[in-house]
């Protein structure tokens, strides 16, 4: 029998598209704009040399340049003298990292900490610890699978929690009217959660409303957290940044901590996801669960950035200026606050503006209509969020006075 040839068929790779298909990703919506990336998109294509810039959440000088600390330069030199290996990091990180990281952020004389109970991980970034926190919980927290969030907070926390398997809801915490906190109405809401519930907490410099509790706050916080057993979660982004003084930013973690609470903590430095347990064994139990959350998102964090942190942590000289230049760094943004405010009262600007100095940190929402503002970036070139949300780290020597006038003609409708 004779045999027939046949061609062979040819088969198109499943992602190219022929006429008269539809495409696989033909239903996908368009996403809507990031509204703090936005900005800066706005701001760049303006070609005005007065334009301001105070949608960005990092840190600028008096010039308004991008600040690299002479003590991160340095212990950079010192790793390039030793030329370390470039080896993986294990799961969770270099070890000494995170062991330097848990102590500034816990205390040198947190009990837990020196019981060996606190199961710490490097992490990507603020991004990266709040999600394996959020996973680790979604996965094997044993109550309640609800993360309630400050009204505001970060806008990523809501995506990262529901992507992470929780539920979102809110409590109250900025009171509009006052510019400041709705302390009785967070009080009331805590109370009336489901006991069991997890409680995400800004541990200092809230984001976005620079409006954080003070001391006394704090402690009646812990003590309804701990009487209706909810379960705190930290979010520690701006430690030191904030007053200038690493242990004062740090007040709510270590009382919580030293009130018996068990945490879940995100803290920045650049970032590392911690909890606490109740004994070495069990940390030892949560340590190897984080591990096989960590390993399919991202495997390992990466060195140089842990190696650098590591050496100013550990040498005495070295953290001592990188102190120093964070006390800079937070002053500079007080005396912004008082200049503003300064400026503001002094140009008769209707409103009570006190709560720029009340508040703290890197952000301050100002109170400023979403019109002020539409006003402020058409015709005197100043981004900033709709709600009115600046950084006060774009402020400086040269535009706070420029900043100022245009706040106050915004606000009496004279823009």
């Amino acid at each position: 029998m004779q045999a027939i040839a046949r061609p062979l068929a040819r088969v198109a790779p499943k992602h190219v598209r022929y006429a008269g298909t539809v495409s696989a990703w033909s239903a996908v919506p368009a996403g809507p704009p990031d509204p703090i990336l936005g900005v800066t998109e706005a701001f760049k294509a303006d070609k005005d040399p007065r334009k301001i810039n105070l949608g960005v959440g990092a840190y600028r000088d008096d010039k308004g340049k991008p600040y690299v600390l002479n003590a991160v330069q340095k212990a950079e030199e010192q790793l390039a003298d030793a030329n370390p290996d470039k080896e993986y990091l294990p799961i969770t990180g270099l070890a000494e990292f995170t062991s330097a990281a848990a102590k500034l952020a816990y205390g040198a004389e947190s009990v837990p900490l020196k019981e060996n109970r606190i199961a710490v991980t490097q992490s990507i970034s603020g991004t990266g610890a709040l999600r394996i926190g959020g996973t680790f919980l979604g996965r094997f927290f044993p109550h309640v699978k609800t993360i309630y969030l400050p009204v505001p907070s970060w806008g990523n926390h809501t995506p990262i929690f529901r992507d992470s398997g929780l539920e979102v809801k809110g409590y109250r915490y900025f009171d509009k009217k006052t510019v400041g906190l709705d302390f009785a109405g967070m009080i009331e809401d805590l109370k009336n959660m489901p006991a069991q519930s997890i409680v995400l907490l800004h541990a200092c410099a809230h984001n976005p409303t620079g409006v954080d509790p003070t001391p006394e706050q704090w402690k009646e916080i812990s003590n309804v957290i701990k009487e209706k057993s909810l379960f705190p979660f930290f979010d520690m982004a701006y430690q030191g940044f904030a007053s200038g003084d690493t242990s004062r930013d740090a007040f709510a973690v270590r009382h919580f901590v030293a009130e018996g609470h068990q945490i879940a903590l995100s803290q920045s430095f650049a970032k590392n996801m911690g909890s606490t347990a109740s004994a070495p064994e069990e940390k030892a139990r949560v340590d190897s669960q984080l591990k096989i959350v960590i390993r399919p998102m991202y495997s390992n964090p990466p060195l140089h950035g842990a190696r650098i942190a590591s050496t100013i942590l550990r040498n005495e000289a070295l953290y001592g200026l990188w102190e120093s230049e964070v006390k800079l760094m937070a002053d500079r943004i007080i005396e912004m606050r008082s200049r503003l405010f300064e400026n503001l009262v002094q140009q008769n600007t209707p409103g009570e503006w006190s709560h720029i100095k009340k508040q703290i940190g890197m952000f301050s929402f100002t109170g400023l209509t979403q019109p002020q503002t539409k006003a402020l970036a058409e015709k005197a070139h100043i981004y900033m969020t709709a709600d009115g949300r600046i950084s006060m780290a774009g402020l400086n020597g040269r535009n706070i006075d420029y900043f100022s006038e245009s706040v106050s003609k915004a606000v009496k409708g004279d823009l």
